[in-house]
């Protein structure tokens, strides 16, 4: 038992209001349940009930047993003395405001149907469960229901990421310029030089790569300085040393601080990977855009993010993917595969807060965004698929990522739509 199946039955109205008896004897009815808090304070607020004809108004906090409420110290907080119910599944002890006034308690187990409970042990019971609670059922769960719900989902998921923007926008001093360059950065990156990327992010202003826009050239030389990439005395190639020489002149011109940025990684990286290669896109990136910030949050469809991230790697990495090894010459295009990542976890989650900032709504242009955008290929969507639950595109995937890590994960069933579903 659990108490958030006491909150579940509380807040969907599983129990008759008008034939319910308290603990002390008193004839009790619901006249409004109240308003489910999920902070900090009691469960349910402005309830409204009647116990032996005397109405009242205020706060209903619950628990599995009534000692709970000294076990959890709320006898001696403020928040705690409008309380009009204390709903329990077990009363085992008396429970008195701070004041001393003894608060009406309803023992809740008396009047649960029986097939809500077996519905719930059946939801969380772990035998032959492999991936999550409702493995069984959530292939059958109503279409429609689904799609709501993980839409839903997508936007919480946006919400998440939107804390590190706004986190962002914050350390910049309101510089979007900045977050961008730095959001970018940090996806360009990937999962293995995320966070070398991101502490190269912090460490570079904008406004001095901005100087730099003119020459693409330049603006790798600071990338690459800057990463500690043009560090090896052993390299002879010519182009190595001319980006090490421009460097060395922008550090001392700029008095850069290159100390708390992390070297990138190479190994376990495919070759396209490189952050070598990732660098030199991004600088070509900014070298085809002066205002790429005004170009991306204005963006209203696929094909114009395609447009905009249609970019190579400057021509010396057609034979090379580190400095003084030559390769087999190929153009180091951003990939339409790659470019659908820089939108779902870059330039969409930016879009989103960009508008939030401004007070405007884009969520309709969001999702014809990422609708279009074919499914992630990843562990998590994989099982959901082989469940009965499939995903057609990146808004859904993002929205099972949600669901898996911030509900299944957790044992949230109760606060979610398809746990729910199957309770009721």
């Amino acid at each position: 038992m659990r108490e958030d199946l006491l909150h579940f039955i509380w807040k969907h109205k599983k129990v008759q209001p008008d034939q319910l008896v308290t603990a002390q004897g008193e004839s009790l009815t619901i006249l409004n349940f109240g308003a489910h808090n999920l902070l900090a304070g009691p469960d349910f607020f402005n309830a409204k009930i009647r116990i032996d004809g005397q109405v009242w108004a205020g706060n209903v906090e619950m628990h599995l047993k009534s000692s709970d409420w000294y076990a959890h110290g709320h006898e001696e907080d403020d928040n705690y003395n409008n309380v009009i119910l204390h709903v329990v599944w077990e009363d085992d002890a008396e429970v008195f405001r701070k004041d001393n006034s003894l608060i009406t308690t309803l023992e809740l187990r008396k009047y649960i149907p029986l097939q809500l409970l077996q519905s719930y042990q059946k939801l969380f019971d772990k035998n032959e469960v492999r991936f999550i609670n409702c493995e069984k059922d959530i292939g059958h769960v109503d279409d429609f229901l689904l799609k709501n719900w993980l839409e839903r989902l997508y936007f919480e998921r946006l919400e998440v990421k939107a804390e590190f923007v706004f986190d962002l926008l914050k350390k910049s001093n309101n510089d979007w310029e900045q977050v961008l360059f730095t959001l970018l950065l940090k996806t360009f990156g990937l999962k293995i030089n995320g966070a070398s990327f991101l502490s190269l992010g912090s460490a570079l202003e904008f406004s001095i790569f901005r100087k730099q826009q003119q020459s693409v050239f330049q603006m790798e030389s600071l990338l690459f300085g800057m990463t500690h990439l043009l560090e090896d005395s052993k390299i002879l190639d010519e182009h190595y040393i001319q980006l090490k020489k421009e460097y060395i002149y922008q550090k001392k011109k700029y008095n850069l601080k290159d100390e708390s940025v992390l070297k990138p990684e190479f190994f376990k990286l495919r070759p396209p990977n490189f952050p070598t290669i990732r660098l030199s896109q991004l600088a070509n990136l900014y070298g085809a855009h002066s205002s790429l910030f005004q170009k991306v949050v204005s963006a209203s469809s696929l094909d114009e993010m395609y447009g905009l991230f249609e970019v190579s790697a400057s021509t010396y990495w057609n034979s090379h993917y580190t400095f003084g090894k030559e390769s087999k010459k190929k153009t180091k295009k951003l990939t339409p595969k790659f470019i659908d990542l820089l939108v779902v976890n870059a330039i969409l989650p930016l879009q989103f807060c960009y508008a939030k900032y401004q007070g405007k709504e884009v969520h309709e242009r969001i999702i014809n965004i990422i609708s279009k955008i074919k499914q992630e290929e990843n562990t998590v969507v994989k099982n959901y698929s082989l469940h009965g639950l499939v995903s057609t595109n990146a808004q859904e995937s993002q929205a099972l990522l949600q669901l898996y890590n911030t509900y299944c994960t957790q044992n949230k069933c109760l606060q979610c739509a398809v746990g729910a579903h199957l309770l009721r």
